[in-house]
């Protein structure tokens, strides 16, 4: 459904006003995601015209011109429909055409909403609205409610007597209070700021045990209710171990409605006031508490989901080992443990089966394969997947190593994910002929050289970074997913000659249908030499070469700006400036510091302004660079590898796998992730761990707790490092006081299998 001229203008005024942004701002970017910019494209390469903002703001404002034009499409179905029954009224076509929000909309158009068959509809038919106009009016003093009622009575319309008509009228006034929007509003609003949000066991589980014990009998302020615990209950509401329902301020509400319901004193007033309770309990209340049980759900899916993409950012960015010959390592016990070796390009070579842990009869053949293939390939790093057999893996590996005199990194590589891509039909395409499981150690050898091109093989829902993934909005979490990886895919740019279909499906502009017929031009004509040449492409059209070309790469070709994120419509001006210098583009992009003292403002035009001409400097000083951090690992204790073998007050180095809203988990080495709880993070007070930790950091832990049944392990990042000398001698004491751990978030603690000591 199109819009009007004037939509448009007032989606625009709602996001200036929403945003805070300038006019020309809003107005050039909402145009530009309206011509079918993406996201990134936007932020990269038109900041002249979006005043350089950055990708945040570009979606918040996607997302909310999405939510806006929804909007006023939904007003062009509200008015047609109330119009059609011929009850548009110049004043309720303003009020619907200024309201901002859907459920404002809604409750405009509820009294004109088709609905099923309810009490109020029948004592309309049986002839009861002028009883109902009566009594609204208020006027009669003297008299009995039955005396003003006794016309209406017709047994043939099955009003019986004056009491039945009394209460046909009292369900059509319950009606109209229950539809009265402003009353709707107030009792919405005042709900969700005073109401509780409780929780308690089904009868069924009535003292049994279960993981949703702490919620047996709970409740906290409705809209302070944290993602994770309403999320918990939800699930504990799904599984039919727990009944949820929001306590409202009720007799303060039923108040309101009766001031907005009586205008002074007549015989029907006590009447009146059981019609505002009425309404309140059979109408309002019910439908109120589903719109707000939603509203807490949607907000608690979207700070799951926020943490889910802000994990996965920091997983798919993780730093790459870079273009090396890798053997990589599934390891197993009974079934043996996979090799696989790759060369520099991720090219399989060559597998093997080894059985190093199923008696010593095995150990010396496991050694040969292992030192053969790292001889034969000339294997420059090992990396083994942290699943099953891996410590053991991992000492295996050193110890044979150190025994042939050969030193080679070896690296712990978070698997998660890896059988799922096995099985793929991607893994299927790249491998027809390979084992899963050699699969599977061919994956893990190629997250370690390049975590980003092979984690977008696999379904970031099963990468193990999110919080109650499965319980939230599942089309809202895949479409923040795949933002995150489009973004980190352009981030950081895509090797044309040698990416998957998978990596360059994510590239702007691009999609999967284009990206495999890149793929296949490159299979039958070979490599790219130029950026130009996608051109040559079926469909691959000047649209989707302005959106894609910049984040592409090509190492090696004839022109060296296509090794760098300068987009080609700007190739022109790097010419310039290296002609004015005296040089070619070749030459310029060989001693990039002849550039130094460059005033940019003489290449100003009506399309390249200053922040482009800064990026395209900064591109030139830096060609092909990899924006992602340094490569780093982790070292593990020799003497750690089981949950039995933690002591409290170990101090040891671990890798974050995720973060949650209470805390991080960390991998220690023991294939049990421990809990490091928020008030654990740092020394000062942390209200999001996302400002302290990301997925992939490199922590030292001291060990809190250990509990080797129930496999629970606690952490401590902050004990393990010493308070900085800035802490103040009153915080330290007040610590001192209330005891080590300041448990602002104690039922988490709880979830995750902590006793917590109450007061």
């Amino acid at each position: 459904m199109s819009l009007d001229p004037q939509q448009e203008s007032r989606i625009l005024g709602y996001l200036i006003e929403e945003t805070g942004l300038q006019t020309g701002q809003v107005v050039n970017t909402v145009a530009l995601l309206r011509e079918g910019a993406t996201v990134p494209f936007i932020a990269r390469y038109r900041k002249e015209r979006t005043g350089e903002l950055d990708e945040v703001q570009i979606r918040t404002l996607e997302e909310r011109l999405g939510y806006f034009t929804e909007l006023e499409q939904r007003k062009t179905t509200v008015l047609d429909s109330i119009s059609e029954q011929g009850k548009l009224t110049p004043e309720l076509a303003d009020r619907i055409e200024k309201s901002r929000q859907k459920n404002e909309l809604e409750d405009l158009y509820l009294p004109y909403k088709p609905k099923r068959r309810t009490r109020a509809m029948i004592a309309r038919e049986r002839g009861l609205e002028p009883l109902a106009d009566l009594i609204s009016a208020q006027d009669l003093t003297e008299g009995t409610p039955e005396q003003a009622a006794a016309p209406f009575v017709d047994p043939q319309k099955e009003v019986a007597d004056a009491a039945a008509a009394l209460q046909g009228a009292a369900d059509i006034l319950a009606e109209r209070l229950s539809e009265d929007a402003d009353m709707r509003a107030v009792v919405r609003r005042l709900t969700w700021e005073q109401g509780m949000f409780r929780s308690q066991v089904a009868p069924d589980y009535a003292g049994k045990v279960s993981k949703f014990e702490m919620y047996y009998d709970y409740q906290e302020p409705l809209r302070d209710v944290p993602s994770h615990r309403m999320l918990a209950m939800r699930r504990g509401e799904k599984e039919e171990v727990l009944r949820l329902s929001v306590a409202a301020p009720e007799e303060e509400l039923v108040q309101r409605l009766k001031n907005r319901l009586l205008r002074g004193e007549s015989i029907f007033r006590p009447m009146l006031e059981d019609v505002a309770q009425d309404a309140y309990r059979r109408l309002i209340a019910p439908s109120i508490e589903v719109e707000l049980r939603l509203e807490a759900k949607k907000r608690a899916d979207e700070a799951g989901i926020a943490v889910f993409a802000d994990n996965l950012r920091n997983l798919l960015l993780l730093p790459p080992a870079g273009s090396c010959r890798v053997l990589g390592v599934d390891p197993g016990l009974r079934t043996g443990s996979k090799l696989a070796a790759i060369d520099a390009t991720g090219r399989f070579l060559e597998d093997a089966t080894i059985y190093p842990h199923t008696g010593k009869s095995q150990l010396g053949p496991a050694r040969q394969q292992l030192l053969r293939l790292i001889q034969a390939h000339d294997i420059e790093m090992v990396a083994i997947g942290n699943g099953t057999a891996s410590r053991e893996m991992d000492l295996f590996v050193r110890e044979t190593l150190g025994d042939a005199g050969i030193k080679l990194p070896v690296v712990m590589v978070n698997e998660a994910g890896a059988s799922v891509y096995s099985a793929s039909d991607i893994a299927r395409e790249e491998f027809p002929d390979l084992d899963v499981t050699v699969r599977g150690a061919i994956s893990i050898a190629r997250r370690l050289q390049d975590p980003l091109a092979e984690l977008v093989k696999i379904d970031p829902k099963s990468i193990g970074v999110g919080q109650y993934q499965h319980d939230v909005n599942q089309s809202a979490l895949k479409k923040a997913l795949d933002d995150t990886v489009e973004s980190c895919v352009n981030f950081v740019g895509v090797d044309l000659n040698t990416a998957s279909w998978a990596l360059l499906s994510y590239v702007s502009g691009i999609g999967e249908a284009l990206a495999k017929a890149m793929v296949r031009h490159r299979e039958s004509r070979g490599a790219f030499d130029t950026r130009a040449d996608l051109l040559d492409i079926p469909r691959f059209g000047a649209k989707t070469f302005e959106q894609a070309a910049g984040f592409l790469r090509i190492r090696g070709g004839s022109n060296p700006l296509d090794n760098t994120a300068v987009h080609p419509e700007n190739y022109p001006t790097v010419e310039t400036m290296a002609s004015d210098i005296g040089l070619s583009v070749t030459e310029l992009a060989a001693a990039p510091d002849k550039l130094t003292g460059v005033r940019l403002e003489r290449y100003v035009t009506d399309t390249v302004g200053l922040p482009t001409l800064r990026d395209i400097l900064e591109e030139l000083e830096k060609p092909g660079r990899d924006p992602r951090r340094r490569f780093e690992t982790v070292s593990f204790r020799d003497d750690v590898r089981e949950i039995s073998d933690l002591k409290e007050g170990m101090v040891l180095s671990g890798t974050v796998t995720n973060v949650a809203a209470f805390g991080a988990f960390v991998d220690i080495g023991v294939h049990q992730d421990g809990l490091v709880h928020i008030s654990h993070l740092a020394h000062r007070f942390v209200k999001d761990p996302g400002e302290v930790v990301r997925v992939g950091d490199i922590v030292k832990v001291k060990v809190l707790s250990v509990d080797a049944t129930r496999k629970r392990i606690g952490l401590s990042i902050k004990e393990a490092q010493p308070e900085p000398e800035s802490a103040s001698r009153p915080a330290r004491k007040k610590r001192e006081k209330t005891g080590k751990a300041s448990l602002k978030d104690a039922s988490a603690w709880e979830k995750a299998g902590f006793r917590v000591r109450r007061k």
